[in-house]
């Protein structure tokens, strides 16, 4: 997580969180027995699995997401070819997955874009020190591409307009009690789950999206995207901003949202995240000392990335360099309550 870099005593928000580190312990990777298929991968660069997959993970207790002692990450997801559960190492400048279930031929196919293959991050060119010296002490930071667009855009609607805790609970909820299982070995991670398939987010009660604390706007907002989810996940084959532009012809779903997803989905290195509570701030008070600015200001201290905006944003976030807090934090709210 960004906020382990930043000299700020207080608790990181949802967008430096989206600087996108977790911490993954050192030590010997340990096998996990019985694998169902595995790969190893040379990347042949600097790699960090934290900083890699780190955006992926939505809150600590994120059921879709460990990083266990040994250094090992996993994860489940939901493939075109049905729910799999990966497991990805790191030692030695070697990476080794494994995967277990209908899904782990498609992820272990997946695996060097998830990791970020397809990122080229040379042709980046910092442009302010800052940004130079978070790049130079992050050698190891490549864009992820998952492949997938639903598992992305759900938790992001879930992440408008409310705080980092409400939007976090609601996702561990909500798949805890309508995802499955994930399959895999015996001394997997407790608790990892799929997420729900298209149809079983359909088929959740107005009252379960409440008790979660969802309210009918973003619960109206999945639902819509879920009956139209084929379509969705077709817009991987497209550019990010082609993307971006089928997933905005869903109600509810804006240039944020899009912006969100492609990050994930498509590894899209321009797709800057606008509409933000905080990101404007921190951007114009790491580039310009202004912690006022605006989307309009955060975009133009922004231009000479173009291209590369979204990378920028992530080694500003990275770098620490945030305004301290003047005022209270955003209330939160438990609509579960009512």
């Amino acid at each position: 997580m960004a906020g382990r870099f930043s000299p700020q005593p207080s608790r990181p928000t949802r967008t430096t969180v989206r600087g996108g580190h977790v911490v993954v312990p050192g030590g010997v990777p340990r096998q996990a027995g019985a694998p169902g298929r595995s790969r190893t991968w040379v990347p042949g660069v600097p790699l960090d699995l934290g900083l890699v997959l780190g955006p992926l993970r939505r809150g600590p207790g994120d059921p879709t997401f460990r990083a266990a002692p040994d250094g090992s990450v996993w994860r489940a997801s939901r493939t075109p070819a049905g729910a799999g559960t990966l497991r990805v190492a790191l030692r030695d400048g070697v990476v080794r997955g494994e995967a277990w279930g209908h899904g782990a031929e498609w992820l272990l196919e997946q695996l060097p874009e998830l990791l970020g293959a397809a990122d080229d991050p040379e042709v980046f060119a910092p442009r302010h020190r800052i940004v130079a010296l978070a790049r130079h002490r992050r050698p190891g930071l490549r864009l992820t591409r998952t492949g997938l667009v639903m598992e992305s855009l759900i938790p992001s609607v879930l992440e408008q307009k409310v705080t980092t805790d409400e939007a976090y609970r609601a996702w561990r909820l909500l798949v805890r009690k309508f995802g499955e299982p994930a399959p895999g070995p015996e001394g997997m991670p407790q608790g990892l789950f799929v997420v729900p398939a298209a149809r079983d987010w359909a088929l959740i009660p107005s009252w379960e999206w409440h008790r979660a604390g969802v309210d009918d706007k973003r619960a109206s907002t999945v639902l819509r995207a879920v009956r139209v989810a084929g379509r969705i996940e077709e817009a991987v084959t497209l550019d990010p901003e082609r993307a971006r532009a089928r997933l905005e012809l869903v109600p509810g779903v804006g240039p944020w949202t899009s912006a969100e997803v492609v990050q994930r989905s498509h590894g899209a290195a321009d797709a800057v995240t606008v509409g933000d509570l905080h990101l404007p701030g921190i951007v114009g008070f790491a580039l310009a000392g202004d912690r006022d600015a605006d989307d309009e200001v955060m975009l133009s201290l922004l231009e000479p990335y173009a291209g590369q905006r979204h990378r920028a944003a992530r080694l500003i976030l990275l770098s620490g360099r945030t305004p301290g807090r003047r005022a209270p934090r955003m209330r939160k709210g438990d609509i579960g309550r009512l």
